[in-house]
């Protein structure tokens, strides 16, 4: 736990973590306390206000990309407790899972330093007085940053690399499922780097609820959250007891629409690649998979035999793109969701529960559901898990009613041979990213974040970087 710029063990001692595809202890984290929160935001509040950190831009800059090196010099150590700690697969190390939020640290670093903090307005008279107008832009001030453990480097960095370079002040709460991640980071910060103590401050807790003391306390001015939608609305509720502003990054329930020009096997197997990569633990993953109704046989085959074929695997091998979920926790939440499944009429077409050649770790089988409609509780609500739910649709309006027809709207997908008619279908989505014919969006200068109960505001990009920052106005009477 880094605090105030010292490496510090947690007042309520330390707690267990656990390696998700083995059940093994891992080791111990330090177990912060309400107390040990409250000392780092008033390191983070201290260092904001009497520092120089917000103003030298040099300074972040500098600072920053030493974190980008001191990471990319500690990846080695850094893939391993990650597919240990988080049960990634190794392959997915290489990209998402690390290499690419570490690498994103230096583009925040590079925003920072040719980004355009002042603007001149030029003169003008409003209200006929002679005036020299100029917009500035300034740091919100301390951020309160809670993470969750499905992509721990990934929305850690995603949140520290903006916030940092535009001069806020951090404390970084990550998931108790995932604190050696965090410490880790923490530990390079303090050792590594010349970012002045109190500027990040990592609290780790085996306490899930110790994170909204960040939402209420007073002197954070800023509460940056990803994580579910029901704990967002907590968040956002308390964080307007101060009124004070937030970034909400939260569920979904994203759409893959398969038109009746494009490839069927191809986008049904892309569909199924998608939805088992790291057993299906990621908010913007496509879950809904909606195929023309007269193709809905021979989808449904495509798809299990992608899924079966995929399955479960170890994640220190480079072939394994499905293995386990985080935790026992996580692995019930997903199994009563598959018992809900047939409660409401579906089928398994393959999958359906835990593999019966793992009898330790957390495991779920990727997994296909038929026989839903889109009003079922299992194809609107967010599981978390590699589960796929296939639902028929009747032309393109349809298929683009189904997938506005949920509470979410984060992202999606379309697959079409006609380019301009996919691109039509994509425009309609209300979702904040989607991706046709399988186009990446995820990069550092790409925003990130959704519509509805998906989320306000982004992260990434330029529009993620303005959300750290003031704008101030600034008028000069003249002669």
């Amino acid at each position: 736990m880094l605090v105030n710029g010292r490496l510090v063990p947690g007042s309520g001692g330390t707690f267990e973590t656990l390696n998700p595809a083995t059940e093994e202890v891992l080791g111990e984290a330090a177990d912060a306390t309400a107390d040990d929160m409250d000392q780092a935001v008033g390191a983070a509040r201290a260092a904001f206000d009497s520092t120089t950190w917000a103003t030298d831009v040099e300074l972040r800059v500098r600072c920053l990309n030493q974190l980008r090196d001191a990471l990319q010099r500690h990846s080695d150590e850094l893939r391993e407790l990650t597919i240990a700690e988080v049960g990634a697969p190794r392959f997915l190390t290489f990209g998402a899972q690390l290499d690419a939020p570490v690498a994103d640290v230096g583009w925040f670093a590079d925003l920072a330093g040719s980004y355009e903090w002042s603007t001149d307005l030029g003169r003008a008279e409003p209200m006929g007085i002679p005036s020299h107008r100029r917009v500035v832009r300034e740091p919100v001030g301390v951020v309160g940053a809670i993470t969750p453990w499905n992509f721990p480097h990934q929305i850690n960095l995603a949140k520290l690399g903006p916030a940092l370079a535009a001069g806020n002040t951090v404390v970084l709460k990550p998931a108790p499922d995932t604190p050696w991640c965090a410490s880790l980071l923490g530990t390079l910060i303090a050792e590594e780097t010349g970012i002045p103590a109190g500027v990040v401050n990592v609290v780790t807790s085996s306490d899930h609820a110790l994170g909204a003391r960040l939402a209420r306390d007073p002197r954070v001015d800023l509460v940056s959250f990803t994580g579910s939608t029901a704990t967002g609305r907590a968040v956002m509720a308390t964080a307007a007891e101060s009124l004070k502003r937030v970034f909400l990054e939260l569920g979904g329930k994203s759409a893959f629409i398969v038109l009746d020009d494009a490839d069927l096997r191809a986008a049904c197997s892309y569909a199924a690649f998608t939805v088992a990569t790291h057993a299906g633990q990621g908010c913007a993953i496509t879950t809904r998979l909606l195929v023309p109704r007269a193709a809905y046989d021979q989808a449904v085959e495509i798809t299990a035999k992608s899924l079966r074929r995929i399955g479960v695997g170890d994640p220190n091998d480079d072939k394994t793109l499905c293995g386990p979920v985080i935790s026992a926790r996580q692995r019930d939440r997903v199994e009563s969701y598959l018992e809900l499944a047939i409660k409401e009429g579906g089928e398994f077409a393959c999958g359906g529960g835990r593999p019966a050649d793992r009898d330790r770790g957390f495991w779920i089988e990727p997994t296909l559901i038929t026989g839903l409609t889109n009003e079922s509780r299992t194809a609107r609500e967010e599981i978390f898990g590699p589960v796929l739910v296939i639902l028929p649709y009747d032309g393109d309006d349809d298929a683009v009613r189904i997938a506005n027809d949920s509470p979410y709207g984060l992202s999606g997908a379309v697959h079409g041979a006609d380019l301009d008619r996919a691109r039509a279908v994509a425009a309609r989505l209300r979702t904040g990213t989607v991706s046709v014919n399988g186009g990446v969006w995820y990069a550092a200068d790409v925003p990130f974040g959704g519509y509805k109960q998906s989320g306000i505001g982004r992260e990434m990009g330029v529009a993620g970087f303005e959300e750290y920052l003031q704008t101030k106005a600034i008028s000069e009477g003249v002669a």
